[in-house]
């Protein structure tokens, strides 16, 4: 599974839209994911009844903050008006000039919904190839796990058999929901794999 991260300030409005409505197309083995850098304590209300108009429920829905988590685990990211407050995301990142609805009147949050939907369909529409090729997650993933392997095993092991042991085995993981408890399991079973007479990540 891909995943596209959705980023603005407050993941009450802009941020929250394009991640329902991404998902309301539900495109092949990629998901949308959302959050703020400071996020509000609930949804704007206007936002809530713009998008009950088009049969999508946020009712339910709580802003969450950008953890380290959300962002190594992001395979595409998406920020939205949030500027220096914006924090960096580990992978391919565009930035979409959308006006913040908060406070807006319902018509104006309609045509800032519309606008998002434009992008959101332009996004699936253009790069979805792309979001399902992209390998930065997994290569940022591979980067963590390496020095680790490499001080522990470096007197046992050729440095590129290390590499291709992690990388296989982080590869067994490219449909799952990778956040740091992969991350933990993937470098358990490396070390199992090395540690072994003969390395065989598919049997680690």
């Amino acid at each position: 599974m891909k995943y596209v991260l959705f980023v603005c300030t407050q993941n009450a409005g802009r941020s929250q839209i394009a991640e329902a409505l991404f998902n309301h197309r539900s495109p092949d083995g990629v998901r949308a994911e959302s959050a703020g850098s400071k996020p509000a304590g609930h949804l704007h209300p206007e936002v809530v009844e713009a998008m009950a108009e088009l049969g999508i429920d946020l009712s339910h829905r709580r802003p969450r903050r950008l953890t380290v988590d959300l962002q190594l685990g992001a395979d595409w990211a998406v920020t939205m008006g949030c500027g220096d407050a914006c924090p960096y995301v580990p992978a391919r990142v565009e930035d979409w000039d959308i006006p913040d609805p908060a406070g807006e009147p319902l018509g104006r949050v309609r045509e800032i919904r519309d606008l998002i939907g434009a992008r959101v369909d332009e996004l699936v529409d253009e790069h979805l190839d792309a979001i399902r090729s992209d390998r930065t997650a997994h290569q940022l993933r591979l980067a963590t796990l390496l020095p680790v392997l490499v001080r522990e095993f470096e007197e046992q092991r050729d440095p590129e058999e290390i590499r291709a042991c992690a990388d296989a085995i982080l590869d067994q993981y490219s449909d799952a929901n990778v956040r740091t408890f992969v991350q933990t399991v993937a470098l358990r079973r490396a070390r199992a794999c090395l540690r072994a007479e003969i390395c065989d990540p598919a049997a680690a």
